[in-house]
């Protein structure tokens, strides 16, 4: 027969492993589940440092529009509005116990200096500096940028820079969005994808099959990777189409010459990154006409490139 200490040491024997476990299996699901779960309220600190609310996106990506509605730019007579080609964005992804925060800043010619220098100031880089559009009037320059740290010091130096621009407060989203005087279901069967009215711009973005790596880190399409095709409706069933294709070096001039046997103009072919793989280039291009048609010439400049294929490929 045990003695009551030999009992006890039996029961301790038996029950620390196993509390041990119980213990180790709980923090381990609550650390894959702090890991996995991106909640907007997370992101609230980055919200206040930025003035203003972002919104979660795939990839477990936290982004900003800042629509730059205080510009009237005109192409070709068109007055472009600012979803179709004047959206200044930064999309913020955490790594760690850091964040990594990339970006596009819509800005006049007066305001390149002063805000590249004031992100140089707070450790933000710039990436690219270059045209998106072709003959615009005022001219309009994109400055695209990245950064790596905490997050709330980085949305507070993005903060400071817009500051320095005539960038918009965050206004009130309309209670729906205009409707659109094109065709979007002969857009959708021509580009075998759907697309969405973003307040008065019908957008697709196309991602690429491969993953893209900046430094090592995975870059999802929702941080400026995937093709985007925006068509603003210009009357009569026609769209002023612009956007960007994301493509690697292989594709460019097969791109180019589908777009231009298309009736596309090609705007510019540029970075819009340092250390990305694969290396890759994006094109802008521009066109006003029938929205279907020019919907047919995107598709054939997809096609030649490793997109994510189109519904019944």
């Amino acid at each position: 027969m045990k003695t009551a200490d030999e009992t006890t040491r039996h029961v301790n024997s038996f029950l620390i492993p196993t509390i041990t476990l119980v213990v180790l299996l709980t923090l381990g699901s609550a650390q894959f589940l702090g890991q996995a779960t991106n909640e907007k309220s997370d992101w609230k600190p980055v919200e206040d440092a930025m003035g203003r609310s972002g919104k979660l996106q795939p990839g477990d990506v936290f982004k900003f529009g800042m629509p730059r509605k205080d510009l009237q730019v005109t192409v070709n007579g068109v007055q472009v509005k600012p979803g179709l080609a004047l959206g200044s964005w930064a999309a913020f992804k955490k790594m760690g116990e850091e964040a990594m925060v990339m970006g596009d800043l819509v800005l006049t010619t007066d305001e390149v200096e002063p805000v590249m220098l004031k992100l140089q100031q707070e450790g933000i880089e710039q990436t690219a500096l270059h045209n998106h559009l072709l003959g615009e009037s005022p001219r309009v320059m994109y400055m695209h940028i990245a950064g790596r740290g905490d997050a709330v010091k980085l949305a507070r130096a993005l903060h400071d820079a817009l500051a320095l621009t005539k960038t918009p407060a965050e206004g009130n989203p309309p209670s729906s969005p205009p409707k659109l005087d094109i065709d979007t279901a002969g857009i959708d069967e021509a580009l075998g994808r759907k697309g969405k009215n973003d307040n008065g711009i019908y957008k697709i973005e196309v991602p690429r099959s491969e993953k893209i790596t900046d430094s090592d880190m995975e870059v999802p399409p929702s941080m400026g990777v995937a093709t985007a095709i925006n068509f603003q409706p210009t009357g009569g069933g026609k769209a002023a189409i612009t956007g960007d294709f994301v493509l690697i070096a292989s594709e460019v001039n097969p791109v180019i010459r589908a777009l231009r046997e298309n009736g596309i103009a090609v705007n510019a072919v540029h970075n819009h990154m340092l250390n990305e793989n694969p290396r890759l280039f994006f094109i802008h291009y521009w066109a006003n006409a029938d929205a279907v048609k020019l919907a047919h010439g995107i598709r054939a400049a997809l096609d030649k490139t490793n997109s994510a294929k189109a519904t019944g490929q």
